[in-house]
């Protein structure tokens, strides 16, 4: 039997006539991750940097959000190749990589989705979801298409190398990350702060400069919508958590009321 893979991010964006939105889904839970899948957002980016999520639980993530009209990206809790080779062979086609501060960096990212000889990717296809058990046919050769790899800027030296960070070939865009930013910038838990927000959009500006896809992360809605005017292609704007911690608080005020 022959299958093919969904559709990847990279494709997604092209095709895309607005900017694309979406959220956070931190839980490690499948069945929250299938209820944010059939929300009408357009993307979900499944967190394993600062989220209780193993490969047995990206995989049913994976798995339940298969079939939504949604596209799913998998941020790993480090650059390293070695679980990156992990993620794509579970079957993650759209890949953020955090903390990723150079132009070498990048084209190390760039290498672990490619199979030798453009890359080091290991060679486990017959044995992995990522193939769908050798079902895909001529997946070792056209399996660079089928992945698509976004970059996180999320430093002071990372906005420093912005412009060749972007010209990394390979690299099918960038995310910008403000809360880490801030901090970087000595502007801890502030990523309103004047300098932060003109770190952001100088990088938008360098990105669509270089014809390449720029994202960010953005739950304060004015700020988003900024960022969004600035020329922001794909932006995540809540998380499955924080709904939930807001909402259940929202309940008990209203329920309750204040408490000593």
């Amino acid at each position: 039997m022959s299958l093919r893979v969904d559709p990847t991010f990279r494709e997604a964006l092209a095709a895309a006539r607005r900017p694309l939105i979406g959220m956070w889904v931190c839980s490690g839970s499948p069945l929250v991750a299938e209820i944010c899948a059939g929300s009408g957002l357009d993307w979900l980016l499944v967190d394993a940097e600062h989220s209780p999520n193993g490969l047995e639980s990206l995989l049913a993530q994976l798995q339940a959000v298969h079939g939504y009209p949604v596209t799913p990206l998998v941020r790993p809790p480090v650059g390293d190749p070695v679980v990156i080779k992990q993620y794509l062979d579970l079957g993650v086609q759209n890949l953020l990589i955090p903390m990723v501060d150079t132009a070498e960096q990048a084209a190390a990212m760039v290498s672990a989705v490619e199979y030798p000889p453009r890359g080091i990717r290991g060679v486990g296809s017959a044995l992995a979801r990522g193939s769908r058990w050798n079902r895909v046919p001529d997946y070792l050769r056209t399996a660079r298409e089928t992945v698509s790899l976004y970059l996180q800027i999320e430093s002071a030296e990372a906005v420093g190398n912005v412009e060749a960070i972007v010209s990394t070939p390979g690299v099918d865009g960038v995310f910008i990350g403000p809360s880490d930013l801030a901090a970087s910038m000595g502007v801890l838990g502030e990523q309103d702060h004047p300098e932060v927000v003109a770190a952001v959009e100088h990088c938008l500006r360098v990105a669509a400069a270089a014809g390449v896809k720029v994202g960010l992360n953005a739950f304060a809605p004015a700020l988003a919508q900024r960022y969004l005017t600035a020329g922001a292609d794909f932006i995540l704007v809540g998380a499955d958590v924080q709904l939930l911690a807001r909402g259940s608080e929202r309940l008990a005020a209203e329920f309750i009321g204040e408490t000593s």
